[in-house]
């Protein structure tokens, strides 16, 4: 069975992860509606998009005409209520379960097609409860994206035992079809695929660093000369986020209780000193800002 492509995108959050997604669905020519928390942040959403749109000029990927005409596909909004009309909507607020789940709930009571998509971008939390607070589960589905969203190819779609086939088709055809995304499907379980196998590496290296036995940059070289890898460890959470890293550990840690899972003392103390890799200017790396 056939639907008509989706066309109306919201996208609720502008952070790094709302802001790719903004920026490449309307290079694809969607209509893109984000909503932000509140008034004030949305200059600074704006800016956000534009300066991801601003790299793949630099990169030669998009002319300038071609970036200002998508700018002007996107609305940024605080008006959450703006969302009503959409044929699909993307959450794209931080990690956290209870903040989610009462936007769905929220969001859902919004929507004014029913067969509208209510998409989760999480790294890590079961798409399953936070369907429970819908009115309408068979429309709620997980699309994980990966940063930076506008280069990194794969998408982890995760349906659970309520979403309904057309919610999973017509959500791999935004995918796919429009975005140019390549999917695999992931079980509805803590992680994911990737992040199932990704997350205890990085846990691994962190504690090799935080026992002695070698430094940050001795770990990096290590794997990227030794193993092909085109970035190390510590570089990678660096470029995640080790905020992010932790909340999805903790996700993990949480469902499963394995040792392997729990965030090690180092990590703890980079977080709660602000010291968040990348972002911030300094984690296991120092990074010029």
């Amino acid at each position: 069975m056939t639907h008509d492509p989706t066309t109306r995108l919201g996208v609720v959050g502008c952070g790094v992860m709302g802001a790719g997604i903004a920026d490449i669905a309307a290079r694809a020519g969607l209509d893109v509606r984000v909503v932000v928390s509140r008034a004030e942040a949305v200059p600074v959403g704006r800016d956000r998009i534009r300066r991801s749109m601003g790299q793949a000029v630099r990169r030669g990927t998009l002319t300038e005409q071609d970036r200002d005409a998508a700018l002007g596909r996107i609305e940024v909004t605080a008006d959450i209520g703006r969302l009503a009309d959409r044929e699909c909507v993307i959450e794209a607020v931080p990690e956290n379960e209870d903040l989610k789940t009462a936007l769905f709930t929220r969001i859902d009571c919004l929507l004014e097609d029913d067969e509208a998509v209510l998409a989760t971008n999480t790294s890590s939390l079961p798409i399953g409860r936070m369907a429970w607070g819908t009115r309408n589960p068979q429309r709620v589905i997980g699309v994980h994206f990966f940063s930076p969203v506008p280069l990194m190819p794969l998408v982890e779609l995760i349906s659970t035992s309520r979403t309904d086939e057309r919610t999973r088709t017509r959500t791999a055809a935004l995918l796919t079809d429009a975005l140019g995304k390549t999917l695999i499907e992931a079980p509805d379980r803590a992680g994911f695929v990737v992040n199932g196998l990704l997350i205890p590496y990085l846990l691994g290296a962190m504690r090799m660093v935080e026992s002695g036995q070698a430094t940050a940059e001795t770990v990096d070289r290590g794997m990227t000369l030794g193993c092909a890898h085109p970035v190390g460890p510590l570089r990678l959470a660096d470029l995640i986020g080790l905020d992010v890293v932790k909340a999805v550990a903790d996700a993990l840690h949480r469902e499963y209780t394995e040792p392997q899972y729990a965030a090690p003392p180092v990590l703890l103390r980079l977080v709660e000193e602000g010291r968040l890799g990348k972002k911030s200017g300094r984690g296991f790396h120092t990074y010029e800002r």
